[in-house]
C-alpha cells in the first residue's frame, strides 16, 4: 500500500474512532439451527425492524400458494407467493427470529439484519442473502461490525446470549492500542491485521476528489497487499471452521469489513447486485455519525473526509477489478491469493448455505 493510501486509511479510521456513537438498542434472540437439503421457493426475503417494536416481513416465493410465518414456534402471519405483513405485539428478545414456512419445501429463518446496541451502529448479521443457484446464506452464523470499545456491560451480555464465540479484529496496531475491543466473555479474540503498520504517512489528501481516489487504491490493497490476504485467509479459515458465531470488524465496519463480506458473499454465489447492496448498506447504519462527523468540520475540510466516511460503488468495484487483474478471476483469488481450494470452498458453502 502506498504512503498516500495509508494515510488516508488512517484519516478516515482516525475521524471515526474519534466520533464513534450508537443508536438505542431493541432486543432481539439466537436462532435455532435449521438446515435442510429441500429446495427454498423463496427468491426475496426481508425482515425489518420497526422503531415502535413492530417486524415488517416480505417474501416472493413464486409457485407457492401459502406461506406461514412463525415466531416462537406460534403462528403469526400468513400469505400466499407473494406477502407484505406487518407483526406486532410480541414479547421483547435479544433478537425476533421469524420462520418463513412454505406449504411444501425449504423455510427460511430470518430476522432483522441490524444487532441493535449501545456501543455499535454497524453491528449486522453477514447472511440472509439468497446465492445465484438458489441457496440461502444462513443467518445467525457470521456477523459483520464497526469497532467494539464502546460496548456496554450490557452489549457484551447480549452478544453472549446470541453466541458470538469468535471475533477477528481486522484493525492495524495503532487502532488497537487506542481502542481496544471488548468481547464477550468466553469468546476467542484474534488479531487479522489487514493493512499492517509498516510505512510512514507522509501525505494527506488536499481535495475529495483525491480523498476517493486513495479509497479506491486502498480497496486493491485489500485484494493484493500481503497483510491483506494473510488476514483474510485467517477469517475465512475461521468462519469454516467454527459452526457460528464468528464476527470480524473494523473501526467503521465498512472498507475492511466491507470487503471481508463481499468476498465470502461472491465464494458463497450471492449476486454482484445483492454483494454491491450490502456493501453500500454501511452509509445508511453509519448516516447519523457520519452526518455529525461532517457537521463539526469547516467546509472545505468536511469535502475532503466525505468520500473517506462513504462507501461508494467504485471503491468496492475497483476490489473486483483488481482481482481480475492481479488473479484473472474470482476463483483464482480465492486459489492463490488466500489458499482457499475448491474441496474448502465446497466445506464453506456446507458451512453456510442452506436449501
Amino acid at each position: 500500500m502506498s504512503n498516500l493510501t495509508r494515510a488516508g486509511a488512517a484519516l478516515a479510521l482516525t475521524a471515526l474512532a474519534a466520533t464513534a456513537t450508537a443508536v438505542p438498542a431493541a432486543a432481539h434472540t439466537r436462532h435455532s439451527d435449521t438446515r435442510t437439503a429441500q429446495r427454498i421457493p423463496f427468491t426475496a426475503a426481508t425482515v425489518t425492524a420497526g422503531d415502535d417494536g413492530s417486524y415488517r416481513i416480505v417474501w416472493t416465493a413464486p409457485g407457492a400458494r401459502k406461506v406461514t410465518v412463525k415466531a416462537g414456534g406460534e403462528v403469526v402471519a400468513r400469505g400466499g407467493s407473494h406477502g407484505d405483513v406487518t407483526v406486532r405485539g410480541l414479547t421483547a428478545a435479544d433478537r425476533q427470529w421469524f420462520d418463513l414456512v412454505p406449504e411444501r419445501g425449504g423455510s427460511l429463518h430470518l430476522a432483522d439484519r441490524l444487532i441493535e446496541l449501545d456501543g455499535t451502529v454497524n453491528f449486522r448479521d453477514a447472511g440472509g442473502y439468497r446465492t445465484k443457484d438458489g441457496h440461502w446464506v444462513r443467518m445467525g452464523e457470521v456477523y459483520r461490525s464497526d469497532a467494539l470499545n464502546h460496548l456496554t456491560d450490557a452489549d457484551l451480555a447480549k452478544l453472549a446470549r446470541l453466541g458470538i464465540s469468535t471475533v477477528f479484529d481486522l484493525r492495524m496496531e495503532s487502532e488497537r492500542a487506542a481502542a481496544p475491543d471488548r468481547v464477550p466473555a468466553g469468546a476467542t479474540y484474534t488479531v487479522a491485521d489487514v493493512v499492517g503498520d509498516s510505512g510512514a504517512f507522509t501525505s494527506l489528501p488536499t481535495t475529495g476528489a483525491e480523498a476517493a481516489a486513495m479509497m479506491v487504491e486502498g480497496e486493491k490493497a485489500m485484494v493484493s497487499g500481503d497483510s491483506a490476504r494473510a488476514a483474510y485467509s485467517t477469517v475465512y479459515a475461521g468462519v469454516a471452521d467454527d459452526e457460528r458465531g464468528v464476527l470480524y470488524h473494523c473501526t467503521a465496519g465498512k472498507d475492511r469489513t466491507g470487503w471481508s463480506s463481499a468476498a465470502l458473499l461472491t465464494a458463497l454465489g450471492v449476486p454482484g447486485d445483492t454483494v454491491m447492496a450490502d456493501y453500500l448498506a454501511s452509509n445508511t447504519y453509519r448516516a447519523v455519525v457520519n452526518e455529525a462527523t461532517l457537521a463539526a468540520l469547516p467546509a472545505a475540510r468536511a469535502e475532503i473526509y466525505k468520500p473517506l466516511l462513504d462507501v461508494r460503488p467504485e471503491y468496492l468495484d475497483s476490489g473486483f477489478q483488481e482481482v481480475r487483474e492481479e488473479y484473472g478471476s474470482f476463483n483464482g483469488y480465492l486459489r492463490e491469493g488466500l489458499g482457499i481450494d475448491a474441496r474448502e470452498l465446497r466445506e464453506l458453502k456446507s458451512e453456510l448455505l442452506v436449501g
